[in-house]
């Protein structure tokens, strides 16, 4: 009885490992594509020490796992997965391209090590994935 009811708790663990490692496959492309449409090195900044892109990339990848931890949720199969991860990505590179316009100078800002732009570009990162997911709870 009780090895049944073992087996029963893993019965979707396939499921689940399959969800989870194109979540973590999609959540790389994002990163990678992310860090080279900026025209700054985040991560060779974040190595220095620059607090400014240690907060603008963090918060760029919460906003990105959020609607992304939405997708997984209410995907009906793992095309629908990809789909709504696709329009994700596409939202985060929106959000970059408003902040520019918003404060011009926050590609010499953040390598300037200025926290205030990183943390205005995480923060909004951050607020567009929250949106992005909860429009996502379709």
């Amino acid at each position: 009885m009780a090895r049944y009811q073992l087996l029963e708790s893993f019965a979707g663990f396939d499921d689940f490992l399959v969800y989870l490692g194109i979540a973590a496959v999609l959540l790389a492309v994002f990163v990678s594509v992310y860090v080279r449409i900026t025209p700054y090195r985040e991560i060779a900044l974040i190595r220095d020490g620059n607090m400014a892109a240690a907060f603008s990339l963090s918060g760029t990848i919460f906003g990105m796992v959020l609607p992304l931890s939405s997708a997984v949720k209410n995907s009906i199969n793992l095309i629908d997965l990809a789909v709504w991860c696709t329009i994700a990505l596409a939202v985060q590179l929106i959000v970059f391209v408003i902040a520019r316009i918003a404060l011009p100078n926050i590609v010499q800002d953040i390598p300037a090590g200025k926290q205030a732009s990183g943390i205005f570009l995480g923060a909004i990162s951050i607020a567009a994935g929250l949106l992005n997911a909860a429009a996502m709870s379709y």
